[in-house]
């Protein structure tokens, strides 16, 4: 069995390759970027196979759009690393993803995040949810959403049907009763 040699063009081949539309062009980039962005994308997705579905999809987006990239702009790199970011972005903010990780609750979700990436507890960190309990029911569940399934201030205030300056100023009365924890 013969192993597959890796493409490699420079950036100036690369660029004229993806303006024409060649197949090799898109070999490339695979090639050449996607183990860097599949990096980018695992830091804002942290389910593996979800990261790996989003990388193919930036892929395709990269091929389609490509007529939008300038050099003058920037460099190729910089541009698809801000499509990768994006595309990951979105998937997080997506209704299906957020739908299949709803109903998980903040104990399932700390030990999905320690499976993933494998995470090794830190004594100093034990009590932390004993902390999170003794906070007002209003803050506790604002929290939950905010720092453990990831909404912004936004989502939880339509959530949660309050106004946002409410779920900000429960947020920052929730962290400022933890602080005194640790003061």
């Amino acid at each position: 069995m013969t192993k597959k040699r890796k493409i490699s063009l420079s950036e100036e081949d690369l660029v004229h390759s993806l303006r024409n539309r060649e197949k090799i062009a898109i070999e490339a980039l695979y090639d050449m970027y996607s183990g860097s962005l599949l990096g980018v994308i695992t830091r804002i997705v942290i389910d593996e196979a979800v990261a790996e579905d989003v990388l193919q999809e930036t892929f395709i987006k990269i091929w389609n759009s490509f007529q939008s990239y300038s050099t003058e702009k920037g460099r190729l790199f910089t541009w698809m690393v801000n499509i990768a970011r994006n595309m990951a972005i979105d998937k997080i903010r997506s209704k299906d993803f957020k739908n299949q990780n709803k109903n998980q609750e903040l104990e399932n979700n700390v030990t999905f995040i320690d499976e993933q990436v494998n995470t090794v507890y830190k004594p100093e960190l034990m009590g932390i949810k004993d902390l999170v309990e003794k906070l007002k029911p209003e803050q506790k569940v604002i929290l939950d959403l905010v720092y453990f399934k990831g909404y912004t201030h936004v989502e939880v205030a339509e959530e949660l049907d309050v106004p946002l300056g409410t779920v900000k100023t429960r947020l920052r009365m929730a962290i400022i009763q933890l602080r005194k924890y640790f003061n």
